[in-house]
């Protein structure tokens, strides 16, 4: 009998031991960040990706032909051709990043720290100024570039 009590007391503790601990369970990783549903800008609300162009101001030539690729990956292009002074075009390539309020893009180019700042809107981005400000002035409508569906065919960029 006594042999029975001792054999019962170990599974019984045994038994004790795995229900308590069976339900334990630790945590370590922080809790998933809660996404509020309700917030409408231009990186969630927008169908931004794709090629943007326009024919923006330049102070020592009749104007900027500009065409700007951007991707879903966060990498562009941006093709550029002054007109009027000469027939090159200028082909960067680089990453972009979110502003704060997720309605601006920083373009970062691979091979230098000058940056360009761009208001991400329906089917259009404007440019701004370095610091992110709309470019003040009686040409400030003409830093827009607008969104040309693939499907379409694109303005009339000659060599582009």
């Amino acid at each position: 009998m006594r042999t029975y009590r001792q054999q019962f007391k170990q599974i019984l503790t045994f038994f004790i031991f795995i229900v308590t601990f069976s339900g334990y369970h630790p945590v370590f990783a922080e809790p998933p960040e809660i996404k509020d549903t309700d917030t409408h800008h231009a990186q969630n609300s927008l169908d931004w990706p794709g090629i943007y162009y326009g024919f923006t101001p330049c102070a020592d030539c009749n104007g900027v032909k500009t065409t700007l690729a951007l991707n879903k990956n966060n990498s562009y292009i941006l093709i550029t051709q002054y007109v009027g002074k000469s027939e090159r075009e200028f082909v960067e390539k680089g990453k972009f990043t979110w502003g704060d309020k997720s309605n601006t893009i920083v373009l970062t180019p691979r091979n230098s720290s000058t940056t360009r700042h761009y208001f991400v809107g329906e089917n259009r981005l404007i440019q701004l100024d370095n610091t992110g400000n709309r470019i003040p002035g009686k040409l400030a409508d003409r830093y827009i570039l607008r969104r040309t569906d693939i499907a379409k065919s694109s303005p009339s960029h000659p060599s582009h």
